[in-house]
């Protein structure tokens, strides 16, 4: 069961959500305007569950085709929702924008509840009076910053959703997948060609996406998490706060993600922020691949179009190489265009495909040949005429996988050597970007006697 909640912009909406889910998810400005795209929060009450949908600011004078996308997007969350929770500046007092919110309201058939936001102590009730006009009976007085009346409000919209109860139960097969990438490199068409429409706002202006948006869909019969993110910029240009908490949002998505796609700009090839971002991913624990997106705007065949020059077929390859150099969990360089739909569900199958790698459990005696043909191919390192011998290899893990190698001795394990083994652990089994923890454990009781 779903709640849309609705309102001119800068009234405290995102506020309230967080507010009424007891969470920081919406990103939260003095500005108006910071909410753009629809975005789905779940809470409970009295042990009833139901889905908040935080909306942007509907302004119906304003024509900018971003103000007319977010009035789109309100208007989408109203046709999937039960209730809808209309949000009124209190303090402001009625305005014409409410009005014209209030007649949108009464044109659809599900109930309303109005609350009168930012009443922050008693002596400002009165001012949610003001607001019987509208004609949604009883205004509810309460403040997302104080949490004065939300118990009230909560209550209301418990009864209004009736006796059906959804409480979550989360898919054992769900794949959570994230798209994070600078601002502009086109995530947000990415995700609308995943879907096949519109569910996130896209612009050319960048920063567009303020949010973390997830997206239920199916791949071939699988559940998938899509998860829109804010674009990343380097420290130096976080110049907003906005861009400082939409960053921290996307660094959350990439660590509750099962796998994420850093998209990057084929005109541009694989920058050094791109780098970056997917360090930040995998440090975090998620599979990772990256997109060049826009690929239709290089030609894709070895001839780069456009201002940029871009990466045509011809470079490809020394993008990967440099990828390979750049980063020790080799995540792989995929392609694709968001525009002409290019490689679109070769993306979700591949992101399907590598958290199935990272989730897989490799037999112990596949392993143990795999460790014989890694000694075959480079011998272990001496130290002081003593060399290193690796005895046995076991899994003791997944999401992400964990190894356990025995060996004679710790101390004779460098780190290349450590390297060597893990880069071919990722090439045996297509564990590219994907974290692999590899555990170099010393045979008890044999220490000191295999170390003389």
């Amino acid at each position: 069961m779903k709640v849309a909640v609705v309102g001119y912009p800068n009234v405290g909406k995102s506020s309230l959500v967080n507010r009424l889910t007891q969470s920081r998810e919406a990103v939260v400005h003095e500005r108006p305007g910071i909410t753009r795209d629809r975005k789905e929060l779940a809470t409970d009450w009295n042990g009833r569950h139901f889905t908040l949908i935080d909306t942007g600011g509907v302004d119906l004078d304003d024509e900018d085709p971003l103000a007319v996308s977010i009035q789109d997007q309100a208007k989408a969350a109203l046709a999937d929702a039960q209730v809808a929770l209309f949000v009124v500046d209190a303090r402001a007092g009625i305005r014409p924008g409410d009005y014209e919110i209030a007649d949108i309201l009464r044109k659809g058939e599900v109930p309303v509840v109005l609350a009168a936001n930012k009443v922050d102590s008693p002596e400002q009730l009165a001012l949610a009076h003001d607001f019987h006009g509208l004609g949604f009976g009883e205004p509810l007085a309460v403040s997302a910053s104080q949490g004065l009346g939300t118990g009230d409000l909560l209550d209301r919209l418990v009864d209004l959703l009736g006796d059906e109860n959804e409480a979550p139960e989360e898919d054992p097969d769900l794949v959570r997948l994230a798209v994070i990438g600078r601002p502009n490199v086109g995530k947000s068409s990415l995700v609308n060609a995943f879907l096949g429409r519109e569910r996130v706002i896209v612009s050319d202006v960048a920063g567009t996406t303020r949010d973390a948006i997830d997206t239920p869909i199916e791949v071939d019969g699988r559940p998938l998490l899509l998860i829109d993110t804010a674009g990343i910029r380097r420290q130096a240009k976080v110049s907003e706060s906005v861009e400082y908490y939409t960053t921290l949002r996307s660094q959350r998505a990439a660590e509750r993600a099962d796998v994420a796609l850093v998209v990057c700009d084929a005109q541009d090839g694989v920058t050094a922020q791109d780098l970056r971002i997917a360090d930040l991913a995998m440090k975090s624990g998620c599979a990772t691949a990256l997109v060049l997106n826009k690929w239709d705007v290089t030609g894709g065949e070895g001839e780069p179009l456009g201002p940029g020059g871009g990466v045509g077929a011809a470079e490809l390859d020394r993008e990967r190489a440099r990828v390979n150099q750049k980063l020790r969990l080799r995540p792989r360089v995929l392609t694709a265009s968001a525009k002409t739909g290019r490689h679109i569900q070769r993306l979700l199958q591949e992101a399907l495909s590598i958290a199935d790698r990272a989730s897989h459990r490799i037999p112990t005696p596949e392993l143990n040949r795999f460790l014989a043909d890694v000694v075959a191919a480079r011998q272990p390192p001496a130290k002081q005429g003593h060399r290193l011998k690796m005895l046995y290899i076991a899994q003791i893990g997944t999401s992400p996988p964990r190894f356990a190698i025995q060996v004679n001795s710790r101390k004779r394990v460098t780190r290349d050597y450590a390297y060597f083994v893990e880069n071919r652990l990722r090439e045996r089994y297509g564990l590219e970007g994907v974290p692999v923890i590899i555990d170099f454990n010393e045979r008890p009781g044999r220490g000191t006697r295999e170390s003389r």
